[in-house]
């Protein structure tokens, strides 16, 4: 009989120990679920990815001052020289400044009905026509003119840069002029669909004019003149004015 006891007694000492001993096994799955949550929270916010955010936002707020200040410093440029001009009364005629408003003219329509009336790009030619007309006025025929042919080149880049076809349109090998390019024909040639004398001839520039080049394939460039028309002239019939 005390054999029995004592197994007895036995028994539930170790039972006792044995569930006792259980109850670390079940505490740190606790802490686990309940500490895991707190690690994805702090996952989800990437320190230096803040700060790699906040400092291309400084970049950009220093990009667009930057672009202000040259916007301000061509303008005054352009009103320096426009004064010059008329007080030189340089040798452009009635005719000729007439002429290059009537240009400006037309680009600025052009303009309006690919990128809208109420654009910024539009906002800054027309401003450009308007000053000319002012020094037209005033018969300031050099300033007139010079303010026309600003307006005209602008008006170019603008409405290259705005046409969705133009740009869906590049071709295999093509590749964009950082900026566009101011260029002179030097002799009579073809403006052609695409870059090559396989492609079909969309027009024919004289001697003299003006073009505007926005990208290059090989030998070839793409452009556009005044009145918007665009296609590919070959390098050699080209130079900078």
């Amino acid at each position: 009989m005390r054999t029995w006891s004592a197994l007895l007694v036995a028994a539930c000492f170790c039972s006792a120990c044995t569930s006792h001993a259980g109850k670390p096994d079940t505490a740190p799955s606790k802490r686990t679920s309940r500490t895991s949550p707190r690690g994805d929270d702090s996952d989800a916010r990437d320190p230096e990815m803040e700060k790699r955010v906040a400092r291309l936002e400084l970049r950009l707020l220093e990009r667009d001052a930057l672009v202000e200040d040259l916007q301000d410093r061509l303008e005054d440029a352009r009103a320096e020289v426009v004064r010059a001009m008329a007080k030189g009364r340089t040798v452009a005629s009635r005719a000729e400044a007439a002429s290059g408003m009537a240009e400006a003219e037309v680009v600025l329509q052009s303009l309006r009905s690919s990128a809208g009336s109420g654009s910024p790009q539009v906002t800054q030619v027309t401003n450009l026509v308007r000053q000319s007309s002012t020094e037209f006025d005033r018969e300031n025929y050099g300033g007139a003119l010079y303010l026309a042919n600003q307006a005209k080149a602008l008006a170019s880049s603008y409405r290259w840069r705005a046409t969705e076809e133009n740009r869906e349109s590049a071709r295999p090998g093509e590749t964009q002029f950082a900026l566009p390019l101011k260029l002179k024909v030097t002799s009579r040639g073809n403006i052609r669909q695409g870059p090559g004398t396989n492609f079909a001839v969309t027009f024919s520039v004289e001697s003299g004019a003006s073009l505007t080049g926005f990208a290059f394939n090989d030998e070839w460039i793409r452009v556009n003149d005044d009145s918007g028309r665009t296609g590919w002239i070959f390098r050699t019939l080209v130079s900078r004015p």
